[in-house]
């Protein structure tokens, strides 16, 4: 039970998410989809403003794009804007899902999370009412 536990935890992180799978389990899919389940909605937008807010980052520059591609080291020491946490993780989590259960509770999340980003646009560009 104790290496089933230490696999998970090494194992259960995003870190940049273009690592193969080099472990899996029943309990890891749904820790991992818990974890991850976290990231995503309300909650998750608040906690990835909290981050960038404490990692002083900015909230938002369109003449910085999203990086699709980075390594593992890269990820753990971006300091690019929070909105571009949402392309580079939070949106790709809904694909990234083990279970049933996960996949249709990250549905209704990422919808939230691509609503708040197309009102956030609107804001940012002074189109909002």
């Amino acid at each position: 039970m104790i290496e089933a536990v230490t696999q998970i935890i090494r194992h259960i992180s995003f870190k940049g998410g273009n690592e193969a799978r080099t472990y899996w389990s029943n309990e890891l899919a749904v820790v991992q989809d818990a974890d991850r389940l976290d990231a995503l909605g309300a909650v998750g937008i608040a906690r990835a403003f909290n981050y960038g807010g404490f990692r002083n980052r900015p909230l938002y520059d369109p003449n910085i794009a999203p990086d699709m591609h980075m390594t593992r080291e890269a990820y753990k020491s971006s300091a690019a804007p929070t909105i571009n946490h949402f392309y580079e993780k939070l949106l790709l989590l809904k694909d990234r899902m083990n279970t049933a259960t996960g996949k249709s509770l990250a549905e209704e999340r990422h919808l939230f999370m691509e609503r708040y980003l197309q009102q956030f646009y609107r804001e940012w560009n002074g189109l909002a009412s």
